[in-house]
């Protein structure tokens, strides 16, 4: 029996096209046209020899076999993207200095640093888990070369959007949020988010209060699985024993950003932020 060699371009766009929950969508960040995405589709099934996808409604869905393959797939994605990550950059050494948002320290640091760092064995990552204030303070300061945080409308000249991502009420699984008044946990002032949360209380004239706060992220969570209140922050990054909310008032989108402290930053930190950009756009 013939060994079976799966499409990497088609592994690709199966993917994009489950991550992005439509094929139509992964056509266009790939810049392929619908039909090519669905021919790939077809080898693919092709070469598992069994249905990937099945008709939902409208849409598609996994089948067991492609629930399989998927994770099988971003396997072979990542290594293939390392190796080339690798063989680019071989002769890539010095220090990188990365600052990043407490939301994103743990999956970053298991992730993405761990992957540039098989590619780059010989390059040094000196990492800071801080709040946004100090991030940027510490970017201005030339203490750090990139920073990973929430954009606060500081007027810096080299700064990449990465996208705008909404707000959410967070609490534990056996949070009432009609509780009245709203009980709410909290990073210590200035915060954007908590700003965030009062406005939008306020404007819906349901009184609360601040019951827990903390000068850390890891506090909050604690304290929001504990029960003591419900928080506010983007559903990038939460912990397994909180949940999103609902039946609170709207609140706004924040913007996320990846800041760097030079025009013409080095080749290991345009690098890192290409890596970082990939993991959080995609």
């Amino acid at each position: 029996m013939g060994r079976t060699n799966f499409d990497m371009d088609a592994l690709r766009s199966f993917c994009e096209g489950v991550d992005l929950g439509s094929f139509a969508k992964a056509a266009d960040r790939l810049g392929r046209s619908t039909s090519a995405i669905s021919m790939q589709m077809k080898k693919l099934e092709g070469q598992a020899g069994t249905d990937l996808l099945r008709k939902s409604g409208r849409g598609l869905e996994l089948t067991a076999a492609g629930e399989t393959l998927l994770g099988y797939a971003r396997r072979i994605l990542d290594l293939n993207d390392e190796a080339r990550t690798a063989l680019a950059g071989l002769d890539l050494e010095g220090t990188v200095r990365l600052g990043l948002q407490e939301d994103f320290g743990e999956r970053l640091l298991s992730n993405v640093l761990g992957r540039f760092m098989r590619s780059h064995p010989d390059l040094q990552i000196e990492a800071v888990i801080a709040r946004n204030s100090e991030l940027i303070a510490q970017l201005q300061a030339g203490k750090i070369d990139l920073a990973l945080a929430w954009h606060t409308g500081v007027d810096l000249p080299y700064v990449d959007l990465l996208g705008d991502y909404p707000m959410r009420w967070i609490g534990p699984a056996t949070q009432d949020p009609a509780v009245e008044p709203v009980r709410l946990v909290a990073l210590q002032a200035p915060c954007l988010m908590r700003k965030a949360a009062t406005d939008a209380l306020d404007r819906a004239g349901i009184p609360w209060r601040i019951v827990y706060t903390s000068a850390s992220l890891a506090g909050i969570w604690a304290a929001v699985a504990a029960g003591l209140g419900v928080t506010v922050r983007t559903s990038l990054g939460l912990p397994g024993d909180v949940h999103v909310l609902d039946g609170l008032p709207a609140l706004p989108a924040i913007r996320l950003a990846l800041y760097s402290g030079a025009a013409t930053p080095s080749m290991a930190c345009k690098r890192m932020a290409a890596l970082i950009k990939e993991h959080i756009v995609g």
